[in-house]
């Protein structure tokens, strides 16, 4: 997975007080985002912006006039684990809707604090605007080809690599997606394309592998790939009740490995009895809390990481290869 940068690269050219704000996503995921607005110490939060690779938007109507400006930036759970850095200068609260909260420092009922990053936008003829970037440092047009090229990767048709270009397996795999779902050849360009491409990573049908989870209860997934004839441990992929979410499997493995366990709503696992409820086998790889790519997975306690079990899954020859998490 490519790594993102700091979350927002900022000019710094001042910023006019009479000019509207926008933010722009020049990365190769599709990003949920809200923006904290500081004045004499007092913070407003506004959200959520629904915003696809290469595309910009206006996030606030009226003048910017603010001290200092804050962003913070999700992704949908598809994308496993988060790649936008959670990192930070402000916790402030936000709504699980469309919210504005006019002091944001302290949460009350239905909101939750999230991390918030300064930025300082930079002055354009168009108004002030903040980018989203990533190490790859697209421009808008690459942005859109990328975002689409990690979406048919998800949804197991091979566009590697990701890398917002054009080439005889991105427009192989495009072409492969279009005709399995029956759209136009046009479709990629329509404006709804990336809710096709999400949804479509989101179900089990169709190629790839998928996670789905049938309880009631979040739960956290990690999956293991052999890559360079050592076998690669990725993690955490969130899946929430009801749904499925594939995780980015590259190439045509024979095998892969896979383990998830149910966690509550503070993130501590759930228990069934004395024994946390998860699904793996007897394959013993390291893994480690939080978001995390492991590839030795010799005595791992001594190195300051846990293990689990995971189940070995022959996939060679296979579309389609669905794992169905049930309680007992």
């Amino acid at each position: 997975m490519i790594r993102l940068i700091a979350l927002l690269t900022i000019l710094i050219a001042a910023t006019p007080a009479h000019a509207e704000l926008s933010l722009c996503n020049r990365t190769s995921y599709v990003v949920e985002a809200a923006i904290g607005l500081e004045n004499r110490a007092s913070v407003t939060t506004r959200g959520w912006f629904h915003i696809e690779p290469g595309q910009c938007r206006n996030v606030l109507e009226g003048p910017l006039d603010a001290e200092l400006v804050y962003v913070h930036a999700s992704t949908p759970s598809v994308y496993g684990a988060a790649p936008l850095p959670q990192t930070g200068h402000a916790d402030l609260c936000v709504g699980e809707r469309d919210f504005t909260i006019a002091s944001a420092r302290g949460c009350r009922g239905g909101q939750r604090p999230v991390r918030f990053t300064t930025v300082k936008p930079t002055d354009t003829s168009k108004g002030p605007i903040a980018n989203l970037a990533e190490e790859s440092d697209y421009t808008d047009e690459q942005a859109r080809l990328a975002g689409i090229q990690r979406l048919l990767v998800v949804s197991g048709y091979d566009a590697n690599p990701i890398d917002g270009l054009s080439g005889a397996k991105t427009e192989a795999a495009l072409a492969a997606f279009l005709r399995d779902r029956k759209l136009p050849a046009n479709a990629a360009s329509q404006p709804n394309f990336f809710n096709v491409l999400l949804q479509a990573a989101q179900s089990p049908d169709g190629n790839g592998f998928s996670w789905c989870n049938e309880t009631k209860l979040t739960v956290m997934a990690a999956l293991g790939i052999v890559e360079m004839g050592a076998i690669v441990t990725r993690g955490w992929y969130r899946i929430e009740p009801g749904k499925c979410v594939k995780p980015d499997v590259r190439g045509e493995p024979r095998r892969l490995y896979t383990y998830a366990e149910a966690v509550d709503e503070n993130g501590f696992l759930v228990k069934r009895g004395e024994q946390p409820l998860a699904w793996g086998g007897n394959v013993q790889l390291c893994t480690r809390e939080g978001k995390f790519e492991l590839n030795d997975h010799n005595d791992c306690s001594s190195r300051g990481l846990m293990s689990a079990p995971f189940a070995a899954i022959d996939v060679a020859g296979r579309n389609s290869t669905t794992v169905r998490f049930k309680e007992p």
